[in-house]
């Protein structure tokens, strides 16, 4: 004991000393601060996030730096109105759903969608809220891998509007493949035999957003494609030949993967068709899908589908290039300005350039993708995730006031969005 006495003294100045030194390494001399940049504890974020979104969409390089801080991800708020089923008026006013058609032209043309659907749920309600209307219809394929209570999350929703539904059959759906077309035939079946009256059908994926209000889809549809089906692609070119030349892997729905037994070359196109190349987005008249379900030649080509690469990019382009085909367009190339793409292969020709990252060499966009996307003439933009929610914060913000400036109806209030509010936001170093 004496001797821990006598050694408490020489512990305690040790341990002073260190503390010194720690305080001095930890905050250096004024010379030495002035040499590296310093960062404010708080950024003025202003009106968020209108003020912001406006900034953004105008290109302001001073935005961009501030909307790196200034984030405050809403998914959490929009899939609490999901947890409660029953209360639906609840649901569609807190979810800023629009009730009525917004023009008498627009109630007079009905459109179908077929959306389909793995992750990022709170991104599902931001893009099928912006595309309802009570006049169209809404089919939603519901990958059967994602978890139950995202199914019963999206049943919850689906079950306050008489319009929107769950396709009949799922399955397994890769991100490329025969389960991605054949998810579509799924959702096209369910919509011939359902009481809507549609006029044409727009087919879409979680990752999408409209740049165009119903209106002016309808508008471009009636102006360049009436009646006609779009489809674009063009013959299909020797570098992807290989796709449907040769058979393919296919992988069932338990994961498991089979060889077709022509396990080489495939057997040549049935009837003849010519195979060509092309999107696998499209907007496809009534008459049109009546076709695909029922037409001899459409099945054949379904069949043959199976253990093609990428059968989607190559099915719906080719029918619609049949002569006799309802809405068929034979002589159209790329035209079609259905879905803006950054592909990383066009960038410095068609784009600038992806601000947020690349995946699969497709842009995933980030905030300064945002005056490009807004300027494009096309209907839809791909790709969006929650990385970043503020990229679709200000895209359906900007998309919403858009819609209401043009309605002829009047106006409900729960049709806007919350007001803008002041926000300070926390600097991370």
């Amino acid at each position: 004991m004496s001797q821990l006495r006598a050694t408490k003294p020489g512990l305690l100045v040790c341990a002073g000393i260190c503390i010194f030194v720690f305080l001095y390494l930890r905050n250096p001399t004024p010379e030495e601060a002035e040499e590296k940049p310093t960062y404010p504890a708080v950024v003025e974020c202003g009106f968020y996030p209108d003020e912001l979104c406006s900034a953004l969409l105008e290109g302001k390089g001073a935005a961009l730096q501030i909307a790196r801080f200034c984030k405050t991800p809403h998914a959490s708020q929009i899939l609490a109105h999901l947890r409660t089923p029953g209360n639906c008026s609840r649901i569609s006013q807190d979810l800023h759903f629009i009730t009525r058609p917004l023009s008498a032209e627009e109630g007079n043309f009905s459109l179908a969608y077929i959306i389909t659907i793995h992750k990022e749920l709170a991104m599902f309600v931001q893009l099928l809220r912006a595309i309802y209307v009570p006049q169209n219809v809404y089919c939603i394929y519901v990958d059967e891998k994602v978890p139950k209570k995202y199914t019963t999350a999206v049943q919850t929703l689906v079950n306050c509007f008489g319009n929107i539904f769950i396709s009949s059959k799922r399955a397994r759906v890769a991100y490329t493949g025969f389960t991605r077309l054949q998810a579509d035939i799924n959702c096209m079946k369910d919509l011939v035999h359902s009481k809507f009256q549609w006029h044409y059908v727009i087919n879409l994926c979680g990752q999408d957003f409209p740049i165009k209000t119903n209106k002016e889809i309808i508008h471009y549809i009636r102006s360049k494609w009436n009646d006609k089906n779009i489809t674009p692609g063009v013959i299909q070119p020797p570098n992807v030949k290989y796709k449907t030349s040769e058979s393919h892997p296919e992988f069932s729905s338990e994961g498991n993967m089979h060889i077709s037994p022509n396990s080489k070359f495939k057997d040549k196109p049935p009837h003849n068709l010519t195979i060509y190349f092309g999107s696998a987005y499209y907007v496809l008249t009534r008459k049109f899908v009546d076709f695909v379900l029922t037409d001899a030649r459409a099945k054949d080509m379904l069949r043959w589908s199976k253990d093609v690469q990428s059968p989607e990019r190559h099915y719906w382009v080719t029918l619609n290039r049949l002569r006799d085909a309802p809405g068929a367009t034979p002589d159209s190339g790329w035209e079609g300005n259905v879905r803006a793409v950054k592909w990383r292969n066009e960038e410095g020709s068609v784009h600038d350039g992806c601000k947020g990252r690349y995946v699969h060499d497709s842009c995933v966009y980030g905030p300064g993708d945002l005056p490009w996307i807004v300027r494009s003439p096309s209907l839809f933009a791909y790709a969006f995730n929650s990385t970043d929610p503020l990229v679709v914060t200000c895209l359906e913000r900007w998309h919403r006031l858009r819609a209401l400036r043009g309605a002829e109806a009047a106006v409900e209030p729960h049709w806007h969005f919350p007001r803008q509010r002041h926000l300070n936001g926390r600097l991370g170093r």
